[in-house]
């Protein structure tokens, strides 16, 4: 019954306008703020730990911008996932950086696309999978209902998905392998065994090493890819950026340098609740890392 319920309200909201369920999504991410301690001081100490200051006028209207934008990466989700694939793709305004698509293409290599926690991640992969197969590496959600709805909205286009275990890196190897595109979360926290340390915003993070494995194997053209919001609702506007790396350095620490640049040019629609510094069940903290 729950089940049914929640899908029939998820249905309803798909079918309003996205400017409205931005100002839904805003007024949400208020209340959260307000009623989660928690919540609130993760946010305010990931803001500060970036290096904005929360005590001037400036910093407190990024502060209120990035509560709004929060609550809005919520209540987009039923519109991206629910609205036919025709009119999600007419969401995005404008794709700033198409030439290092169309370069890697032209060229024949596989492409690796980066989508960090800013703006609208989820429309990013769904926009580049009308021009070639992608995979897509995702987690399952705890809530089992909402893992039908989320496959039916990621998987469109040329959009597939691949579990975040070892038979979903196997997929991502083999795409590649084909010369087409896959895609990661770089800034998600990965589990035990599949990260290392590498300071983020001048704090040690737990960041991914898979993106470096599969990039050297394959030889893949690796690109950033971010989908900023637009005021009243009226779509997004989608940033390529080309990541060229360096394989003798340490690639955790390449990628999330790149993202820092990448958040600033739009700091009030990064995820600052996330919890970005956690430390991972059974992995070693960065001061027990270094001390061994």
């Amino acid at each position: 019954m729950t089940t049914f319920f929640f899908k029939i309200i998820f249905r309803l909201l798909s079918s309003l306008p996205l400017c409205i369920l931005h100002r839904m999504g805003a007024l949400l991410g208020r209340l959260t703020y307000a009623f989660s301690s928690q919540y609130a001081a993760r946010m305010r100490e990931n803001l500060q730990q970036a290096g904005f200051s929360l005590d001037d006028e400036q910093g407190r209207r990024l502060l209120a911008q990035s509560i709004a934008e929060a609550g809005k990466g919520l209540m987009e989700l039923p519109w991206i996932w629910g609205r036919p694939y025709d009119e999600v793709l007419g969401s995005v305004l404008e794709c700033r950086g198409m030439q290092h698509f169309e370069a890697a293409q032209a060229s024949g290599k596989s492409i690796i696309f980066l989508t960090p926690h800013l703006g609208c991640f989820e429309i990013a992969a769904l926009y580049m999978a009308q021009y070639l197969p992608i995979t897509v590496l995702y987690r399952p959600p705890r809530l089992s209902w909402l893992e039908g709805l989320m496959r039916a909205g990621r998987e469109r286009g040329q959009a597939r998905l691949a579990k975040a275990d070892i038979s979903g890196v196997r997929l991502l190897y083999k795409a590649l392998k084909r010369g087409e595109a896959i895609g990661l979360l770089p800034d998600q926290v990965p589990s035990q065994g599949e990260g290392e340390w590498a300071e983020f915003f001048g704090r040690p993070a737990y960041t991914m090493t898979l993106v470096g494995r599969l990039a050297q194997a394959s030889g893949a053209t690796v690109l950033l890819a971010a989908a900023e919001r637009q005021a009243q609702g009226r779509g997004y506007v989608i940033r390529l950026e080309p990541l060229d790396l360096d394989f003798s350095l340490p690639v955790p620490q390449q990628i999330n340098t790149a993202l820092e640049q990448m958040i600033r040019k739009c700091p009030a629609q990064y995820l600052w609740s996330y919890n970005r510094y956690k430390v991972s069940r059974g992995v070693l903290p960065p001061d027990a890392v270094k001390e061994s």
